[in-house]
């Protein structure tokens, strides 16, 4: 009997004595996890390394700073302009139009036509850019809404049609203003925001998207400047801001490339470096003067015309006739010369030409160099100013 008792004491102690041991291996355990490594003075919590691993799977950038700062800068633009339209069901009946012209027999009639976009306030006392045809027409009755819900009536100071884009001025002061970007320093891939206020039912909206390309060419106008990407860009979104990942003004939404009128992946924008100069240009004389060259009939160049001319390649613009009374013929510029560079810029093709052309100072002088059978050559051609180019609808 004491045997069994004393055996049972033996069990009971060793078995008390091994879950202590147990027990404190345990904790000594647990209290080495709970501790920061010996080279960090605190550990990172569970929620930040769960967002910085999302953060590292997701290769996305943080773009909430950028919207914050550009949402309050992007109003809502409506306009109402009134359209005058036939009463004939067959105006739009092209034997019909053959017969009548523009006329109609019938009459016609007025409607109140409203169009909205958005826009970008790029001063603190009430400038606003947007698109051309946000506004529709320089008639147009325009009103311009606010982040903080204030509707404006606003003057247009001015509209251009080869840019697409349009001044508003409103009277306001102490606006909220997005700074300016540099956009010639845009890279294809870098992340932008298309910011909008298509009102209505929405408010501002966000959409993301990366530069797809950079000096794009848009049919209807002479500036192969514009930046193309995937942010959708729509009727709403029309005429506000293109901002990169510092919340910097890049560009001007204008345009979706499209069969139906939807978004299907191709955008673009205005450059921000032409869109403020464009609005210099509205402001100051209330149309943008472009540099021409009077009395030049100049085509584009093909592999079988440089083969004509003696040319190396096809780059430039061909002088296809030249009037004698012209400014670049009494500085030397003949009839079949290749226009191969603009003040020293290699000319890659005519619309590359006439942008820097319509860019020269008025009364200033620009040097061509020239190709002419073979041998170069250059003049110097006054710049005069362009007439104003018909507008441009979408």
């Amino acid at each position: 009997m004491m045997k069994r008792l004393t055996l049972a004491t033996v069990l009971i102690v060793f078995g008390f004595v091994a879950g202590l041991v147990l027990t404190g291996r345990m904790r000594t355990a647990e209290d080495a996890v709970a501790q920061p490594p010996a080279d960090s003075e605190a550990a990172p919590s569970a929620p930040a390394q769960s967002r910085s691993l999302a953060s590292a799977v997701a290769g996305m950038p943080d773009l909430t700073h950028a919207a914050q700062l550009a949402i309050p800068s992007v109003p809502n633009i409506s306009s109402t302009q009134v359209v005058r339209t036939p009463n004939s069901p067959f105006a739009n009946d092209p034997f019909f139009r053959e017969f009548f012209g523009n006329s109609s027999p019938f009459g016609y009639r007025e409607r109140l036509q409203q169009s909205l976009g958005s826009g970008v306030v790029v001063s603190t006392d009430g400038y606003v850019l947007t698109n051309n045809h946000v506004i529709g027409d320089e008639r147009s009755e325009v009103a311009v809404t606010l982040s903080d819900k204030r509707e404006l009536r606003a003057k247009i100071v001015g509209v251009d049609a080869a840019t697409d884009l349009a001044v508003l001025k409103i009277e306001a002061r102490n606006l909220p203003v997005l700074a300016w970007g540099d956009s010639t320093k845009l890279k294809v891939a870098e992340w932008v925001l298309a910011v909008g206020n298509p009102f209505g039912v929405l408010n501002q909206t966000v959409t993301l998207g990366i530069v797809s390309a950079t000096g794009r060419s848009l049919e209807g106008s002479m500036y192969e400047d514009f930046i193309q990407t995937d942010a959708a860009i729509n009727q709403g979104n029309s005429g506000g801001a293109l901002i990169n990942a510092r919340g910097e003004l890049i560009g001007i939404n204008t345009a979706i490339f499209s069969q139906t009128g939807g978004y299907q992946g191709v955008g673009f924008a205005v450059p921000s470096n032409l869109a403020k100069h464009v609005m210099s240009e509205l402001i100051t004389h209330g149309e943008v003067r472009r540099g021409n060259i009077s009395g030049v009939d100049l085509h584009p160049m093909t592999a079988r015309i440089a083969e004509e001319l003696n040319a190396p390649n096809a780059k430039g613009v061909f002088v296809y006739d030249i009037s004698a009374r012209a400014d670049a013929y009494a500085a030397g510029v003949r009839q079949y010369d290749i226009i191969v560079s603009f003040n020293g810029v290699v000319i890659e093709d005519p619309t590359h030409f006439m942008r820097m052309l319509a860019d020269s100072p008025i009364g200033g002088t620009v040097t061509l160099g020239l190709l002419r059978n073979g041998r170069s050559l250059s003049a110097k051609v006054p710049v005069v100013q362009t007439e104003r180019a018909p507008s441009r609808r979408r």
